[in-house]
């Protein structure tokens, strides 16, 4: 990938923004775990580091410790870190406050709750990835647990992202497949943004949103070979991930990688950790909310016009269906409800180019298909999600953040 050139194209946007990205370094080679050391003393990484990882990423970066001669290493490895939760953010915040720096080894949960901490003590970090199955290595955001109600936190962007593309081929495949069911979600992303930027004059950048957009059709190209242990496949989903991590560094918000797809998994997994469950790898689930969201959006491009109306939202059901994160939903619906600007006759007026929008993108048939040929999760019985649960997410995930998406809007148009 050449950042350079990335970093001059978005500089002057017509936008009106400052498109700014605070990684130095990205690599992704064949046998660079060998070679972190190296590559961080090339960096000018401190050499006073924390080392970051659990007993499946420290197998898979097999010899990414001996890599690291000069450096004073202190260890953290956990068992298995499935969920990042601000109890292990501050767990990390106390420890690196006796180091230069950080070097998490691993993928989603352990690098958001890397990124949080690092950016909360101001400490510089590396990331080194073992699997391509989530498109945060690049990110200022960190999707953070608290109290089982999960929110993105604006966190830190990494000074150097490094992988080996023989690490990433030979990671499991439901990983790999994870990642492209995380990246196919930014099809819904997109069609949410430019729909909430049409009704509510929300900020929007045509090259960013360009960037997700070529780095999703990237990827859906390569459904056909996404479980197979082929570095430059590994590679190039990699780099795919990585644009719309930049993509989020630029605008300085998620809403290049994500949507209401995003929020409904967020919603599945509250409401198990509720139940002291762990839920599946974040792009399965992020994939199997992308076709039943998709499913809905052509449904409403296929009527011509609509009457919409004011939003009527029973509170006291949701309220009952919430339980004890309410207090949280609260917060994000009053008293401004993100609804509350959008007029009925604003919808009305604007449908044919919500239509449009819609239609934009691959169809509900063109990604399930991609999506069974890349191997992922399709049915919400495939990562563990009742009847009862898919129904609940359906009905009451657009309440947990205070964003637009055309999914809200069904309230206002059925």
């Amino acid at each position: 990938m050449d950042l350079d050139r990335i970093k001059k194209e978005y500089q002057n946007c017509k936008c009106g923004r400052a498109h700014e990205f605070t990684t130095k370094v990205i690599k992704c080679e064949s046998g660079l775990v060998k070679r972190v050391g190296k590559e961080l003393k090339e960096a000018g990484f401190p050499r006073k580091i924390l080392f970051m990882a659990d007993k499946n990423t420290l197998r898979a970066a097999n010899g990414i410790l001996e890599s690291l001669d000069g450096f004073e290493i202190e260890e953290k490895i956990y068992d298995d870190l499935r969920v990042a939760d601000m109890r292990n953010v501050l767990d990390i915040e106390n420890i690196i406050q006796n180091v230069d720096g950080v070097l998490a080894c691993g993928t989603g949960s352990l690098h958001d709750t890397a990124r949080l901490a690092c950016a909360r003590q101001n400490k510089p970090l590396c990331l080194f990835a073992t699997s391509p199955s989530m498109d945060g290595f690049a990110s200022n955001g960190a999707p953070i647990t608290d109290g089982n109600f999960k929110s993105t936190i604006l966190a830190k962007c990494p000074e150097v992202i490094l992988a080996d593309n023989e690490i990433l081929a030979k990671s499991p495949a439901e990983l790999k497949s994870a990642g492209f069911g995380d990246m196919i979600g930014k099809y819904v992303g997109l069609i949410d943004w430019e729909v909430s930027t049409l009704l509510s004059g929300e900020y929007w950048c045509d090259k960013v949103a360009g960037l997700t957009r070529q780095a999703t059709d990237d990827i859906f190209a390569l459904c056909d070979k996404v479980t197979l242990e082929d570095e430059r496949t590994a590679g190039e989903i990699f780099e795919a991930l990585l644009k719309t991590g930049i993509g989020m560094s630029f605008t300085k918000t998620s809403r290049p990688a994500s949507g209401t797809e995003h929020i409904l998994s967020h919603f599945w997994e509250c409401k198990k950790l509720l139940e002291g469950k762990i839920s599946d790898f974040h792009g399965k689930k992020v994939g199997v909310a992308t076709l039943l969201i998709m499913k809905e959006y052509e449904k409403l491009a296929e009527m011509e016009s609509v009457s919409a109306h004011l939003e009527k939202v029973d509170w006291e059901e949701v309220k009952s269906v919430y339980g004890p994160l309410y207090p949280e939903v609260e917060k994000l619906n009053f008293p401004v409800n993100i609804v509350d600007g959008i007029t009925p006759e604003k919808i009305n007026e604007n449908w044919s180019e919500i239509r449009r929008i819609v239609k934009s993108v691959p169809s509900y048939a063109e990604i399930k298909d991609a999506m069974v040929r890349a191997g992922c999760a399709i049915e919400t019985r495939d990562i563990d999600v009742s009847d009862e649960l898919r129904e609940l997410g359906l009905g009451f995930h657009p309440y947990m953040r205070a964003r637009l998406s055309l999914y809200r809007l069904r309230g206002m148009i059925y």
